[in-house]
């Protein structure tokens, strides 16, 4: 299927500042409007579980979120831990 011409008019041609800039605008004129919708406790715990039963249906995505876990709570990649392991080996 061939590329569509890139198109430099409209919101989504725009750099993510300039966006967040105009939504931001468009969140304040609608809750000083009385117009905003407003999530309740039940409603954000639905739409935040529903969030996370799609997100978690993507294994190679939750399979990176683990391995940075894992490096995070101990400190370096799994390359570096082999090669402090085989060093402590020599050590014996």
């Amino acid at each position: 299927m061939p590329d569509k011409p890139q198109d430099n008019r409209g919101f989504a041609s725009m750099d993510d500042e300039k966006q967040r800039q105009i939504a931001s605008k468009g969140g304040k004129a609608a809750h000083d409007k009385g117009t905003a919708h407003e999530f309740d406790t039940d409603e954000a715990r639905k739409a935040g579980r529903k969030g996370g039963e799609t997100v978690s249906q993507n294994r190679e995505h939750m399979s990176d979120i683990g391995r940075k876990g894992g490096q995070s709570s101990h400190g370096g990649t799994h390359e570096q831990h082999v090669k402090a392991g085989q060093q402590s080996h020599k050590n014996q």
